[in-house]
């Protein structure tokens, strides 16, 4: 796992990226290929202390997301998929 998107809290990533970059949250998908290809799939990842915010950019990169065996609490998230490259630094 490896592109995140910062934003200016550490903590409510969630909130922040739909206030600040029109994202939605939505339930997990059941499929990677459930993702319409110009909208970009980021989990918001509850650390305790803080809250990262990875960019699920493959169907390998979902799979590490959805089935991680912690019990950090995750959201679902997506937003325009240029923005989340921008945001996180991923190249195609």
């Amino acid at each position: 796992m490896g592109y995140y998107i910062e934003v200016p809290s550490s903590k409510n990533k969630t909130e922040q990226l739909i206030k600040l970059h029109d994202a939605k949250e939505v339930k997990c998908p059941e499929l990677f290929s459930d993702v319409p290809n110009d909208k970009a799939l980021i989990c918001v990842i509850d650390n305790g202390l803080f809250e990262a915010a990875g960019y699920c950019y493959s169907p390998n990169e979902f799979r590490e997301f959805k089935f991680d065996r912690s019990s950090q609490p995750r959201k679902w998230i997506i937003m325009d998929k240029d923005l989340a490259e921008k945001l996180s630094g991923y190249k195609r």
